[in-house]
């Protein structure tokens, strides 16, 4: 249950306060990944090769229809 200072919608809906560039480079970054995923690369691979961490590389599934 949410607390009442909490509206249950997305908690930036504006994008995390990021500019549209970076925004679409990170959607970018999220659709390699799915590539890289796709082809059973594992996490640590991707992780390095996207210059992210592995957690945040891990952390939720994604699939193209996100």
């Amino acid at each position: 249950m949410c607390p009442g200072w909490c509206t249950g919608s997305m908690r930036y809906p504006d994008g995390g306060a990021l500019t549209a560039e970076q925004r679409r480079r990170r959607e970018e970054v999220r659709m390699l990944a799915v590539d890289l995923f796709e082809e059973s690369v594992e996490v640590p691979r991707i992780a390095r090769e996207l210059r992210v961490s592995s957690r945040q590389t891990g952390r939720t599934p994604i699939r193209r229809d996100q």
